[in-house]
């Protein structure tokens, strides 16, 4: 393998990995800078999208069993979102470390949950045929493979990325989101109803953390704690981004899924971990309220 090779291949990692940071990120991303919500059981909501794709290619038989676990993965964890505002997030609203202690609670049980349900041991879904396959190079590129799963999912996030900028700009119920995150307590005197946002908000959050959930099922084993190894990470890419931005969200995907994938060709997994931390704290003196913030009025 050439060092061209080798460089661009760890690059494209590094940009799959950032893919599923990023779905795993925009909710979390939507729901914290609306409402300031720290949600711990975020992860067991794409744990959740990982159960269900891997349920339903048990179910549906072929490559048509792919084409039904993202959809019903979203609905999934959409619905356990909209379940978990309605339950729990809204009965707590303006006491932020209750619901921090709650839905910590909510992680837990969602956990031991999994575990009784499908076992310690890790489940996965089976990318279709068309999927499985990879391109490789040679010349100047020799020993470079592009893989179509990781392709797709690269692909996936940047459509959900445009998808939910798409409802944030152009729908009513994405101005009247806008509308609360900026200035709550006006946008409640234009009759705006602010539950029926934020409950839309985390439902969305959700089914996007779902559709992350399901594409970390084709390229690893899903396991009951699996979540809590991206929630951390997902935490990371919104502080650094800026609360509440999508844009921002993206960019600090992009940065540390390729900080992750180039110090782990060089060092261990979790001395690459601590590296990434350490540029983030550097970052964050530099940037305290993130890479492109939203201004906002609180209510």
């Amino acid at each position: 393998m050439t060092d061209l090779a080798f460089y661009l291949g760890q690059a494209f990692n590094g940009l799959s990995v950032a893919g599923i940071l990023l779905l795993a990120a925009l909710g979390l991303s939507l729901s914290f800078g609306l409402m300031r919500v720290i949600n711990l059981a975020h992860g067991e909501l794409l744990m959740l999208g990982g159960y269900v794709a891997y349920l339903a290619e048990q179910a549906v038989p072929g490559d048509s069993g792919f084409l039904a676990a993202l959809p019903l993965a979203f609905l999934a964890a959409a619905l356990l979102g909209g379940l978990l505002y309605q339950a729990v997030i809204r009965r707590l609203e303006g006491r932020p470390l209750d619901t921090l202690l709650a839905t910590f609670g909510v992680s837990l049980m969602l956990q031991q949950l999994a575990r009784s349900t499908f076992g310690a041991t890790g489940v996965e879904a089976i990318a279709p045929a068309a999927l499985q396959g990879a391109w490789t190079f040679s010349g100047a590129l020799e020993g470079l493979s592009i893989s179509a799963l990781r392709l797709f999912i690269i692909m996936l996030a940047a459509v959900t990325l445009v998808a939910v900028g798409f409802f944030l700009r152009r729908t009513k119920l994405g101005r009247e989101v806008r509308a609360v995150q900026q200035d709550r307590d006006m946008a409640l005197a234009l009759g705006i109803d602010a539950d029926r946002v934020n409950r839309a908000v985390f439902a969305l959050g959700a089914g996007v953390a779902g559709l992350a959930g399901a594409c970390l099922a084709l390229l690893a084993p899903v396991t009951p704690t699996v979540g809590m190894s991206y929630v951390v990470d997902a935490f990371l890419v919104v502080i650094v981004g800026g609360v509440g931005s999508i844009v921002g969200a993206a960019l600090a995907a992009m940065g540390v899924g390729g900080l992750s994938a180039a110090a782990q060709a060089f060092t261990s997994a979790s001395l690459a971990k601590a590296f990434l931390l350490a540029v983030t704290i550097i970052l964050l003196q530099w940037k305290p309220r993130g890479l492109l913030p939203q201004d906002t009025r609180e209510g």
